[in-house]
């Protein structure tokens, strides 16, 4: 029988290397045939750090291997510009990358019987070390942990460009409309993500665009019965076969969440939410990254208070700098929330600062999801049934939630085209009025979006099983990888 061994790299992000390791535990748990290993890159991210550490002490299935590699010195710091920084990092570990594949290369070689290195699936911003999967001869495949339809537009801003001469970096601010093929609405210039219009992070999503052609297949977090046109529009013989296998989420029980600071205040939590009925409590989180400044957070309050919904609020502190860093928690809540809210609000809502997101949204109390749209947490979302309301703060969020309001019909906006200003100038302020409509959209009103994400629920949960949609396109994968063996 033959066996095949896979590495996966991701970016030294927390949403991509949690999926790397799901994608792992995917493969290995559906095929005994397959093993895996994952290099994770060194980040200064604590929480990221935290959690790839931990991997390598936790139970991981059998012929799943983590390793954290090493920091390397390296000419550029993190505050260049993201395609420099990446480029510099992914240069930096190659010869040690190459070291450890030429590792499992020669072991499957030595013993008969042993998995055969059968290739790479990089992540999508990971293409530029394709030259490795050149090297040894091996075919690579690449992960996308953002939907379909950006997928598709990250192809499509290609085609813009080289066919058609566009210059997307001087549309700026525009209120024209684009339309994509993997969208079936024209997408407002101002839903697009920030780093297809500005001269600084255009660089990395074009060379991106470039490298993913030159993939095997192409495997995406999604479903068919989600993204069905956008699926679709990739089968245009231009982009290489993709493999919806998603819906890939954490779910609860599967340990410690991620960045979770502890089990303490996972049990108040869980049991301030045992006490709420069914389908009452809003529940605000923002992400890993995600944080107001002061007078924004004063509007969220207001709107919470006159809202009169239960509530739960993951609250944190921005970081000093301004910058795209973690966030942190608050020692007193006090100095940022208005004078007597805590008071006046202490029999319907919590304010908390880290949350076990997915243990939260598996809960039945909770009947709304007031979120940023990382691609992972509308997938957890829509996994749990809990509708979301959308308030996008960077990266392909935007575009998120134009897709989950407009093209999808599974959600109900805050603000759609608002972009976190991490230099903290002329932040934009969403006022309380805005967000109180949003809330009792979400809570009262839109009885049809509710019902189309509960089934949408249901559906996510069949495309995994034997017959279902993801089932068979993983293993149409897994048939693919072993075809590619001599």
């Amino acid at each position: 029988m033959k066996k095949a061994e896979l590495v996966l790299i991701p970016i030294p992000a927390m949403g991509h290397i949690v999926s790397a390791v799901e994608i792992a535990k995917l493969l290995v748990q559906r095929d005994d045939r397959l093993s895996t290993t994952i290099f994770i890159y060194p980040t200064r991210n604590p929480i990221t750090t935290t959690y790839s550490e931990s991997l390598a002490a936790s139970t991981l299935p059998d012929r799943l291997r983590v390793i954290n590699l090493p920091s390397v010195e390296s000419k550029i710091s993190d505050a260049k510009p993201q395609n420099q920084f990446l480029n510099s990092l992914f240069e930096g570990q190659k010869p040690l990358v190459r070291e450890y594949v030429s590792k499992i290369k020669t072991q499957s070689e030595l013993s008969p019987g042993s998995p055969q290195f059968a290739g790479f699936i990089f992540d999508a911003f990971a293409t530029g070390l394709k030259d490795l999967a050149n090297e040894f001869d091996v075919p690579w495949y690449a992960f996308c942990a953002s939907d379909a339809a950006y997928l598709g537009w990250v192809m499509h801003l290609k085609t813009l460009q080289d066919e058609q001469g566009v210059d997307l970096t001087e549309l700026g601010n525009s209120d024209s409309e684009l339309e994509i093929p993997s969208l079936a609405s024209p997408i407002p210039v101002k839903c697009l993500p920030l780093s297809s219009l500005v001269k600084e992070t255009l660089p990395i999503v074009l060379e991106m665009a470039g490298g993913l052609t030159e993939a095997k297949g192409i495997l995406v977090n999604t479903f068919l019965e989600l993204e069905l046109y956008a699926v679709n529009s990739l089968s245009n013989g231009k982009t290489p076969r993709v493999y919806p296998v998603g819906p890939i989420v954490k779910h609860e029980g599967d340990g410690r969440d991620v960045g979770s600071d502890g089990s303490k205040n996972s049990r108040d939590i869980m049991d301030w939410l045992d006490d709420q009925a069914p389908s009452s409590v809003l529940f605000l989180c923002f992400g890993s990254r995600g944080s107001f400044r002061s007078e924004q957070v004063k509007e969220i309050a207001c709107a919470l208070e006159r809202s009169g919904h239960r509530f739960l609020w993951s609250l944190r502190k921005p970081s000093p700098s301004g910058k795209l860093k973690s966030p942190s928690d608050y020692e007193n809540f006090q100095e940022v929330i208005p004078e007597g809210f805590l008071d006046r609000t202490a029999k319907i809502g919590k304010v908390i600062g880290w949350a076990p997101q997915v243990d939260i949204l598996a809960h039945p109390a909770v009947g709304g999801f007031a979120s940023h749209c990382g691609w992972n947490s509308i997938l957890e979302s829509i996994w749990f049934g809990v509708p979301i309301a959308t308030w996008p703060l960077y990266a392909e969020q935007q575009f998120n939630a134009f897709y989950m309001v407009i093209e999808l019909g599974l959600g109900v906006e805050i603000k759609m085209d608002y972009t976190m200003d991490f230099q903290g100038d002329d932040e934009i302020i969403v006022s309380a009025d805005d967000i109180t409509r949003a809330i009792k959209q979400l809570m009262e009103e839109d009885k049809e979006i509710r019902k189309k994400v509960k089934e949408m629920s249901r559906i996510s949960e069949k495309t995994l099983m034997p017959g279902g949609s993801s089932h068979s396109s993983l293993g149409h994968l897994i048939d693919d990888i072993i075809e590619n063996l001599s």
